[in-house]
């Protein structure tokens, strides 16, 4: 059912904060999982088991400092295991629902609140920003351009969430939404009927604008869209990938030499909700070659490039979660070289994606396809 909750002087911030307290006062769950506002100004999650500290929740601040799906894993994966509601954006549900069909989390202990999306800075980019104004101004902002100049994005977010084509993720049992709702006035929700009678009299009926809201949607999904492509042409282009767009004027690099300056740290996989291997051959003794190895090697080819093994960590990185790769952006923000790490391995995962016809998170009853076996799968192949 739809539902709402009054906004008071135009306080958005307020009124989720509220409704967040009237779910953990409900027993409905044991705590929230919700970026909170540190004394120091900065955002991060937090997991919230009072209720009265939910005033310092901040959910609409514009900033993914983690992705919330590697948190909600580790909150949920194992017995014993509370009930626990994790309010989180779309990438992060849909990074979630990967994560579950991995074994690496487990839904039946969750409660998922999706919030709809505008878009989020870098980490950086949003301290400096939030210096002068609060969150909610800043969310305003994206939240207005994403309404009526989805056209023309705002530059300083993030890459990935200027290109990402899914704001809205309605898999879960509550939905806040934002695009279309007159936040002067009233939160819109969407919930299931025995939710809302759980939570009691703190909600009110919807709103007629549900129209609204889809066309809104809508248009920003196609902007969005749009400019994937022409960013995926570019990065195609560069990858000598025969599929990119011509005269673009990029220089043909290959996949070596677009990642030509990583140094190996390893920040994109610790960042990267779809990488959980508990044992990493990357983080193993395999690539402590001898020191005579590297001599070796030297005189084989003249040079050797160090760091080692660089390309082989992408290549085995691309292997291991390309299909499952849900765009959020941590990799790309976690790079000290700025490699396009992110948009490299988008690009290559849409065209993994589209071969098996698998969209990561789209349902956590869809197999992932590289452990699915089809007898009649790429039989054009051996025609």
């Amino acid at each position: 059912m739809k539902a709402s909750i009054p906004v008071i002087e135009g306080n958005t911030t307020e009124a989720i904060q509220r409704f967040l307290k009237i779910l953990l006062e409900s027993d409905l769950v044991d705590a929230l999982m919700v970026p909170m506002r540190t004394p120091a100004g900065t955002v991060t999650p937090a997991l919230v088991s009072d209720p009265q500290l939910l005033a310092a929740a901040d959910p609409l601040a514009p900033v993914l400092p983690v992705n919330g799906a590697t948190l909600a894993g580790k909150l949920s994966v194992r017995e014993p295991r509370a009930k626990v509601g994790v309010l989180l954006r779309a990438c992060e549900m849909r990074a979630l629902v990967e994560l579950t069909k991995m074994q690496q989390a487990s839904l039946e202990s969750l409660l998922l609140i999706s919030i709809d999306c505008p878009g989020t800075y870098s980490v950086p980019e949003f301290q400096r920003r939030s210096s002068g104004d609060t969150s909610a101004q800043l969310w305003q902002e994206l939240i207005e351009t994403a309404t009526h100049n989805p056209d023309q994005p705002i530059s300083a977010l993030r890459q990935a969430c200027q290109i990402c084509e899914q704001p809205v993720y309605d898999g879960a049992q509550i939905r806040i939404e934002l695009f279309g709702s007159d936040h002067q006035q009233h939160l819109s929700l969407k919930l299931s009927d025995d939710l809302a009678a759980a939570l009691g009299d703190g909600l009110e009926s919807q709103p007629a604008g549900e129209e609204d809201r889809q066309a809104i949607v809508q248009k920003l999904v196609k902007a969005r869209t749009d400019l994937r492509e022409v960013e995926f042409a570019k990065i195609r282009q560069r990858l000598g990938d025969e599929g990119g767009a011509e005269g673009i004027g990029a220089q043909v690099e290959t996949l070596t030499g677009v990642f030509a300056a990583c140094i190996r740290c390893h920040n994109c996989m610790t960042v990267c909700p779809i990488c959980y291997c508990k044992t990493c051959v990357f983080k193993s003794e395999v690539f402590d070659h001898d020191p005579m190895q590297f001599i070796n090697w030297a005189q084989q080819k003249g040079a050797y490039r160090l760091p080692a093994d660089s390309m082989l960590f992408h290549m085995t990185r691309l292997n291991h979660m390309g299909l499952s790769c849900v765009g959020c952006g941590m990799c790309t923000e976690a790079c000290p070289a700025e490699l396009p790490v992110g948009m490299v391995f988008r690009a290559i995962g849409q065209r993994l994606q589209q071969t098996f016809d698998y969209a990561p998170g789209r349902s956590v009853d869809e197999p992932l396809p590289l452990i699915t076996f089809k007898a009649d799968e790429w039989s054009e192949v051996v025609e």
